[in-house]
């Protein structure tokens, strides 16, 4: 199949009526200026390479509109969180990933990376299948069509030197060696990778970390972490180690270009700095910090050091790759009183080439021999009537997808999903309620 942009997104800039030619899923010729051809499908708005959101935790959807009314704090927020995971099984969990991979296809995302740690039975002892919770995770993504990377987390203690808590030794393996074996008997595809985690260093000691390093290159898979998300956990930190989250992942060897850290909102200058020049790369989820009240990012401070920047939506209290944007901006604005911190570019490019980058995925570029991930937005909705196309990711929102290609197949055309009707969405979704 082959597709006609009106617009796409080249090298930087929308470039006016381009022919998109495919095969076996991949771009094989982008030829820009051309009108279409028989046969070809015709793309409307402007077209960009599929979307990357680089941190999902599936299951966190269930929760959307439901933890707010009291007000609390994250840690008050965790406590709900805790007692959702406490419901599910791997069969509850197929349809409630799906519908939360589905909506990530609406709104535009062709890849996801799957930050994973509910991996047992509540009592901490495994399904028949080790591995159960990871495969509803990838038939949930079959059916929503998209790309997942899953990124098995390791748990083992609740703080430092201390056991988990009863409502989190479903995470827990017991010890990191177990753990490795359970994770390299997942059976990986093209469309199904496996990379690796270390949860935070409140949930992973320093001797642990090492093995988690080595099962990422024995893979040759991703690592990711979640770092200094909250002051709390950097006070833990230096209680236990006498130091910062980040300083303790470099003693232990584990800062390098592989790993992905995740918030990085309480880093302080000579955190920022190592970051930048170990070249560790960050995930930023403005929507997620903001409602969690994790505090501002300093993402372009970790940006002009040398990490590269990707966005997620975490928890999925909004899945709109567009209100990352803005918020990744948004919230930069507010903490150095200025406008445009970062380039409308640099944006989508934290949705694109940012977040395949740090998947270990191909992608995110209308190229030659790249995927054929497609991502169409209009440009003559209500709100983004007027825009400069280069600036669409100031205006967009999800709700103006109309079009989302992966690998050369159309999933949702003119804003309905292929495969999972919307009813279906609303269903399971409401069932959480």
């Amino acid at each position: 199949m082959n597709f006609h942009a009106r617009s796409a997104w080249l090298e930087g800039r929308a470039v006016a009526d381009v022919r998109i030619a495919v095969s076996a899923g991949r771009i094989t010729a982008v030829t820009p200026g051309v009108p279409a051809e028989p046969g070809d499908t015709v793309l409307g708005g402007l077209v960009l390479p599929g979307f990357a959101n680089a941190h999902s935790h599936a299951f966190h959807r269930g929760l959307r509109g439901r933890t707010h009314g009291d007000g609390g704090t994250f840690w008050t927020w965790r406590t709900a969180m805790y007692a959702l995971a406490a419901k599910l099984t791997p069969e509850v969990y197929r349809e409630l990933a799906t519908a939360a991979f589905t909506e990530m296809v609406l709104a535009g995302f062709t890849a996801v990376g799957e930050f994973h740690y509910l991996h047992h039975r509540p009592d901490g002892t495994p399904h028949e299948d080790p591995n159960a919770f990871a495969l509803a995770l990838r038939d949930a993504a079959r059916t929503a069509g998209i790309r997942l990377v899953l990124l098995d987390a390791l748990y083992l203690t609740s703080a430092p030197g201390e056991p988990p808590l009863p409502e989190q030794r479903r995470f827990s393996d017991g010890t990191a060696q177990a753990w490795a074996r359970r994770v390299r008997q997942i059976p990986a595809d093209e469309f199904f990778r496996v990379g690796v985690a270390a949860h935070s260093v409140r949930a992973v000691g320093p001797a642990d970390l090492a093995v988690v390093a080595e099962t990422a290159w024995d893979l040759g898979a991703p690592v990711h972490v979640h770092l200094s998300e909250q002051p709390a956990e950097n006070e833990a930190c230096r209680r236990a180690y006498g130091c910062t989250p980040t300083e303790l992942l470099d003693r232990a060897g584990a800062l390098s270009p592989a790993l992905t850290v995740v918030h990085a909102n309480h880093v302080t200058d000579a955190d920022v700095a190592l970051l930048g020049a170990r070249q560790a790369s960050v995930v930023a989820c403005p929507t997620t910090e903001a409602d969690l009240g994790d505090g501002v990012g300093r993402y372009r401070a970790l940006a002009d050091a040398g990490s590269v920047l990707a966005l997620g939506t975490d928890q999925h209290a909004v899945v709109d790759p567009f209100a990352e944007t803005r918020g990744l901006e948004g919230a930069s604005r507010l903490g150095s009183l200025r406008r445009g911190v970062f380039a409308p570019a640099e944006l989508l490019a934290a949705l694109t080439t940012g977040g395949h980058r740090i998947l270990g995925l191909d992608g995110g570029t209308l190229a030659v021999g790249q995927p054929a991930d497609l991502v169409a937005v209009r440009t003559d909705s209500v709100r983004t009537a007027g825009s400069d196309p280069a600036q669409i990711a100031m205006t967009a929102s999800a709700q103006d997808v109309t079009d989302v290609v992966v690998a050369g197949e159309p999933v949702v055309r003119a804003g309905v999903h292929r495969a999972v009707p919307e009813g279906r969405l609303v269903e399971v979704l409401g069932s959480f309620a």
